[in-house]
C-alpha cells in the first residue's frame, strides 16, 4: 500500500487508517442496549417550510421547490440561497425542553445534524464562515444539542452530509431555459459567494466527487467537527467516503474515543454502504427502511416522522406505525434514529409532540422488553412480514393478534402482541411445549397483579388483564425454566 498523504493527520490509538485495523472495532454495549435515537434534522432548507433538498431543488426549473421559491422569495438569479440561510433565525430554539421530551419519549441516544448537502455548519466551524455561528443564528447550534443532551444523560452524535456536497449542487451555475429569465444565471456564479456554491462546474454526475482538493476539505471541516464536540456517534450520508480519506476520519474518531475512555472506543460511526467487508468497521445504517430478519450485527434504520426538513403539507407517521417500526427493528438486532422536523423556529408542531408524547406512554410500560435486550430465536412469528425491504420502504403493515415480535435478556423472552387483542388473549406459537422450552413464569409487563396462562402442546396461551396496559402493542414477559 502506497504512503498516504500526512496531511490526514489523526490522533494516535488503537486504529490505523485501514481496513485490516478498523475490523477490529467492536460496537460499544452502550448502542446495542439504547435501541432509540432521535435525531434533530434541522437547518436553513427548513425556513421555507416546505421539505428536503430545498436548497438543490430551488435551483431545478420546474420543480415545486423552484416554483415556490420563485413566487415566495423572488427568482434565484436574484434571491438566491444566501439570502435564504440569513433569514433562518431559530428564535424560539429550546434545546433544554425539547431534550426532556426526546428523554421521556425513550431517546437514549440524541443526534444533530452539522452540516447538509446545502454546505452550511450548525457549529463554530474552522473552515466554513457560512456558519450558524455567523450567519442566521448566530448560535452554535451544535454545541447547544450536546450540552442538552449531555445533561439529560443521552449519548451524543452528529450527522455529516457533507461528502455529497460538492456533486449535489452543480444546478446553483445553471439558468432558466424557457420564461422571463431564460438565460440569466442563478446566484450560484457569484463570485463573492464561491465557498458557499462550490466551485463545481466541470465536476460529474454522482454522490461522491472525485476532486482530490474536495476529499482534503471534507477531512478538515469533519475532523473539526469531531474534535470540537468529540461524539459518541458519527453518521455519514454515504458509504464511507473515499477509502482511506473516510478511514482516516473514522480511526480520528475511535482513537479520540479511547483516549476519551481508557483505551477502548465508546464511538460509533454508522454508513450506508451495504458491503459486508466494509461495516465490519462501524455500523450498518439504512435509510427509511428495516431488515426482514435478525442479523447478528447490530445495524440501525434512520428515518422521519414527517419530511426531512420540515413540510406544512407532509403527512407523518402515526404513532402506531413508529411504535409496531421500533419493536419489529429492535427485534431483528436494530436500533432506530428517528427525526422530529422542527419548524424554523426551532419549534415542533403539535402532531409530533403528539407521537413524542404517546410513545413516553408507552415505552413507560414496555421499555424493559426494549432496552438492553438482545435478539431472541426466532425473532418473531405470525402472518406479517416486511417482504423484501430496501431503503424508502416503510409502508405500516397489517398487523394481526397472531404477530409477535421477540426480545430476550438470558433467559427472560419478551413478546410483544403486534395488534393489541380484543379477546385479551395472546397465544404464542414459538413458547410451545413441543419447542423443548419450558416456561417458568409469565407476566404482562405493565400490570402488577398475576396473570392466567398455560404451556400447551401447540402454543404458550396467556390471559391479558381485561384493562389495557397501553394503547398499542403490549408485551408479555416469559421466565424460562
Amino acid at each position: 500500500m502506497s504512503e498516504f498523504p500526512a496531511k490526514y493527520k489523526i490522533e494516535p490509538g488503537p486504529f490505523a487508517p485501514t481496513w485490516e485495523s478498523l475490523r477490529a472495532y467492536r460496537v460499544p454495549e452502550w448502542f446495542r442496549d439504547a435501541k432509540l435515537g432521535i435525531w434533530a434534522h434541522w437547518g436553513p432548507q427548513s425556513v421555507p417550510m416546505f421539505g428536503d433538498w430545498y436548497a438543490r431543488n430551488m435551483y431545478r426549473e420546474g420543480e415545486r421547490q423552484y416554483r415556490h421559491h420563485w413566487r415566495v422569495y423572488g427568482h434565484p438569479s436574484q434571491h438566491g440561497w444566501k439570502d435564504i440561510v440569513k433569514l433562518w433565525k431559530a428564535e424560539r430554539f429550546d434545546p433544554a425542553g425539547l431534550m426532556k421530551l426526546y428523554a421521556a419519549a425513550g431517546a437514549k441516544y440524541f443526534v444533530a445534524q452539522a452540516v447538509h448537502h446545502d454546505n452550511f455548519d450548525n457549529w463554530d466551524s474552522a473552515h466554513n464562515r457560512w456558519n450558524a455561528t455567523k450567519v442566521g443564528p448566530l448560535r452554535d447550534i451544535v454545541g447547544l444539542w450536546r450540552e442538552s443532551a449531555l445533561r439529560e444523560g443521552l449519548r451524543f452524535g452528529v450527522t455529516e452530509h457533507l461528502g455529497a456536497s460538492f456533486s449535489w449542487w452543480r444546478g446553483n451555475k445553471g439558468a432558466d431555459q424557457t420564461g422571463p429569465f431564460a438565460g440569466v444565471p442563478y446566484d450560484g456564479r457569484d463570485p463573492a459567494c464561491r465557498d458557499l456554491y462550490h466551485d463545481n462546474q466541470t465536476d460529474k454526475d454522482g454522490w461522491l466527487t472525485e476532486n482530490p482538493v474536495w476529499h482534503e476539505h471534507w477531512f478538515n471541516r469533519i475532523k473539526d467537527l469531531v474534535d470540537k464536540y468529540q461524539p459518541d456517534l458519527l453518521y455519514s450520508d454515504s458509504g464511507l467516503p473515499w477509502d482511506r480519506v473516510g478511514l482516516s476520519l473514522v480511526a480520528h474518531l475511535y482513537n479520540l474515543s479511547a483516549k476519551r475512555h481508557g483505551g477502548a472506543t465508546q464511538a460509533v460511526y454508522t454508513q450506508k454502504d451495504r458491503n459486508p467487508d466494509v461495516f465490519p468497521s462501524g455500523v450498518l445504517d439504512i435509510e427509511r427502511g428495516q431488515e426482514n430478519e435478525a442479523k447478528p450485527y447490530v445495524w440501525q434504520t434512520d428515518t422521519t416522522v414527517g419530511d426531512w426538513f420540515y413540510d406544512v403539507g407532509h403527512a407523518y407517521k402515526s404513532p402506531a406505525h413508529v411504535i409496531e417500526m421500533f419493536v419489529d427493528i429492535v427485534s431483528k438486532n436494530g436500533c432506530l434514529l428517528l427525526n422530529f422536523s422542527q419548524k424554523p423556529d426551532g419549534t415542533l408542531d403539535d402532531e409530533q409532540v403528539h407521537v413524542l408524547q404517546t410513545m413516553a406512554g408507552w415505552i413507560r410500560v414496555t421499555g424493559e422488553g426494549i432496552y438492553g435486550t438482545r435478539p431472541w430465536t426466532p425473532a418473531g412469528e405470525g402472518p406479517t412480514n416486511l417482504g423484501t425491504p430496501g431503503h424508502f420502504e416503510e409502508k405500516q403493515l397489517p398487523w394481526t393478534t397472531a404477530d409477535f415480535r421477540f426480545a430476550a435478556k438470558g433467559r427472560t423472552v419478551y413478546a410483544f402482541q403486534m395488534r393489541y387483542p380484543e379477546s385479551r388473549e395472546a397465544f404464542i406459537r414459538s413458547l410451545a411445549a413441543s419447542s423443548g422450552v419450558k416456561v417458568a413464569g409469565v407476566s404482562v409487563l405493565g400490570h402488577a397483579g398475576k396473570v392466567v396462562w398455560r404451556q400447551l402442546e401447540d402454543g404458550l396461551l396467556v390471559s391479558l388483564p381485561a384493562e389495557k396496559v397501553c394503547d398499542l402493542a403490549p408485551c408479555v414477559k416469559v421466565e424460562l425454566a
